[in-house]
């Protein structure tokens, strides 16, 4: 779980902050746990990789194993997920350490290692269940298309599928956004209603109405993203980068493909299931006119909303979503996996002041057939929330529960 490593790195006794994030995703909720007092000395924080008779060695997020030495007299002070303070924290001992559970360390360098003046722990069996908790809040939620922004009012109306929803914010609302620089939610700034504009896609948790038009938002995150699909015309392993002629701008755009992008690769009779769900054909589910899809005159006609049939953009537009849900169950693929003449589907974070070049969020390949089925002219587009369960209107979770990465 990297968006609690990220985050236990930066914990400090005087404000002992974890935030557990991601997916993105995962993830989601910000948990502040501040200290009585300041203490002085080394802080070591990561994830328990052994236990021993005297101590424990923890790995950081960097990598750098610290062999932490633990006298009886010191205190292990057990934190649950979602505390405030220290003043709910349990007195431990080095007994009820486990491999995997997190740890801050406060004390002084000895040798090559620490011996510990404090030791403050959260089990990894509490994380779970937290993390479980929060993604199936995100998964509840919603997520879309912004079409308009009233920051006077709070009101953010966003298109989820072929439907519109209303978004309440509310003055405690954690508002996050994506920046241009990375994918991963755990990196998503603080931001406010009035950096949301229309066309950033929304991913919200919070409380639905009955009939699903309105959610008050608990937590929201956006960001500006684009797709681009097309065939691969160049590789360079060494910049991390895929370079493609996008089939709906004519343009060539180079991508950055890094660590934390979501690579997929779908198999050859998914990708034409999907595909004919697009051309409104007999694989591609419920269709109007009978079974099989055979409409008047036998022609496969999808059905939308209400059984009206779709339109050739409304049935890429449900395609997609479904697409989207899959993600998570596809097999992974490598930018090494890749080759020139592939055809890809990537959504991207949009260019900002801190890159010039896009950074995938998710690029899938083996996308050939899907790319020739748009009866519009116009590909297929991905939603930037990849991983996870599938929430309303094709918007999945992130890595960890939350959106994206």
């Amino acid at each position: 779980m990297r968006w609690i490593k990220r985050e236990m790195r930066t914990m400090r006794l005087a404000n002992v902050c974890v935030v557990m994030a991601a997916v993105v995703v995962a993830t989601v909720p910000t948990v502040a746990v501040r200290a009585q007092a300041p203490a002085a000395g080394q802080r070591s924080a990561g994830t328990v990789k052994a236990t021993s008779a005297t101590g424990l060695t923890l790995t950081t997020a960097a990598g750098q194993d610290v062999v932490v030495t633990i006298p009886d007299a010191v205190k292990v002070m057990v934190v649950a997920p979602g505390a405030k303070d220290l003043k709910s924290a349990t007195t431990g001992t080095l007994g009820d350490v486990s491999v995997g559970d997190k740890v801050l360390v406060v004390g002084d360098a000895s040798g090559s290692g620490v011996t510990a003046t404090r030791v403050i722990l959260m089990k990894a069996g509490a994380i779970a269940a937290t993390h479980q908790a929060e993604e199936a809040a995100w998964t509840k939620g919603g997520g879309g298309i912004v079409k308009s922004v009233d920051p006077a009012t709070g009101t953010i109306v966003i298109a989820s599928g072929a439907k519109m929803v209303t978004v309440l914010v509310k003055p405690e609302t954690i508002i996050r956004r994506y920046s241009g620089d990375s994918v991963r939610f755990a990196d998503a700034k603080v931001s406010s209603i009035g950096e949301i504009h229309p066309g950033d896609q929304l991913r919200v948790r919070g409380t639905k109405s009955a009939d699903g038009s309105t959610i008050t938002a608990d937590e929201l995150v956006t960001g500006r993203f684009r797709n681009y699909s097309g065939l691969v015309s160049a590789i360079d392993a060494t910049a991390g980068t895929v370079t493609l002629k996008d089939l709906t701008t004519k343009k060539t755009v180079t991508v950055t493909v890094g660590p934390n992008s979501d690579v997929r690769r779908i198999p050859p009779m998914m990708a034409e299931r999907v595909a004919m769900r697009m051309k409104g054909g007999a694989g591609g589910g419920a269709t109007a006119g009978g079974p099989g899809g055979a409409g008047p005159g036998g022609a496969g006609v999808h059905a939308g909303p209400g059984g009206m049939p779709e339109d050739g953009a409304a049935r890429e537009r449900s395609a997609g979503s479904d697409l989207s849900q899959m993600l998570s169950r596809l097999p992974t693929e490598t930018l090494a996996g890749l080759k020139v003449g592939d055809a890809v589907m990537i959504v991207a974070t949009s260019p900002s002041a801190d890159t010039e070049t896009p950074m995938a969020v998710t690029l899938l390949t083996g996308v050939d057939s899907i790319l020739r089925a748009s009866p519009t002219g116009q590909t297929m587009t991905l939603s930037p929330w990849s991983l996870g369960g599938g929430g309303e209107g094709g918007e999945g979770g992130g890595e960890g529960g939350g959106p994206g990465r």
